[in-house]
């Protein structure tokens, strides 16, 4: 009888085994071995050992990617969670029309990655987009913020920022599962608003900012969409947004190096993982549990 039970359980499972061996396992293999490869998709692929790897860091481009998704990860996910948690701490409360603002806020996070969303959001900061208009009726001379390289990556930079409406849910749902009762007893000793939140909201929410974070932080450093929608797949004006994502599919998909890309993407594994690798060794200095 166990043994039936256990062939109808992998016989469900199959499908999602077939999938994941099918669509992960073997290319990330393949990917692999590639990147020790000089492969451009056309002829067989000639095996070069680390000679990707090693060129990296003497491209420039490679190295500009760098900075630009460094600059766009370290501004844009502290900067959402901020947005996130300050707004799911003013619709904690069940007010009249609650309901219609929490989804209004969190609708942008269900299309801001889409590519209708980007070109929109590349018509905005246009010359005379209505970014720059709304600036001309404050008297304020606007400039072309897509094409201008010193403003070009803070136009990514705000449209991620708008989609803190995931963050927000988690942070919201988090708000709700804290006791009343604290904030009562911390009010009778005398506690004001910041004290409440700085003594007992944040330190109970610091296990789901800490998962925000990670989960976010995951998510940037492999942006892709609104950099290539918005500088048009290039990285324009001058790299300022070439995203290491965005590189990496300009490297495989338009020079047909696969090999060198390939390099990329498990370069961009490794650095993922070591963001990630130190943010849980941080996290038992700052991320308190309730069993703790």
């Amino acid at each position: 009888m166990n043994k039936k039970s256990n062939f109808a359980g992998y016989m469900f499972l199959l499908p999602w085994l077939m999938g994941f061996f099918c669509l992960r396992v073997v290319p990330a293999v393949s990917s692999a071995w590639f990147s020790l490869t000089n492969f451009d998709m056309f002829t067989d692929a000639k095996f070069i050992g680390l000679a990707n790897y090693q060129s990296l860091f003497s491209d420039p481009r490679f190295l500009k990617s760098i900075r630009v998704t460094f600059t766009f990860v370290f501004l844009s996910v502290p900067l959402q969670l901020a947005f996130s948690l300050i707004v799911a701490l003013l619709l904690k409360k069940n007010r009249k029309g609650t309901r219609v603002y929490r989804a209004a806020y969190y609708l942008p996070s269900l299309f801001g990655g889409s590519v209708a969303v980007a070109i929109l959001w590349r018509q905005i900061f246009t010359n005379d987009g209505v970014f720059n208009r709304i600036l001309g009726m404050l008297g304020i001379q606007g400039v072309n913020w897509i094409a201008t390289p010193d403003t070009s990556l803070y136009t990514l930079i705000a449209l991620t920022i708008w989609q803190f409406g995931a963050s927000m849910v988690i942070f919201l749902s988090a708000l709700k599962q804290i006791p009343e009762d604290y904030y009562e007893a911390a009010s009778l000793e005398g506690a004001g608003k910041l004290s409440q939140f700085r003594y007992i909201t944040f330190p109970l929410l610091t296990p789901i900012l800490f998962f925000n974070i990670v989960m976010q932080i995951i998510n940037a450093f492999q942006a892709f969409t609104p950099a290539f929608i918005i500088s048009g797949g290039t990285g324009s004006p001058i790299d300022s947004t070439l995203l290491y994502s965005l590189y990496l599919f300009i490297v495989g998909f338009t020079q047909f190096k696969m090999g060198y890309a390939s390099a990329m993407a498990w370069l961009l594994l490794i650095l993922i993982t070591i963001v990630t690798g130190l943010l849980f060794f941080s996290s038992k200095y700052w991320v308190f549990y309730e069993n703790e």
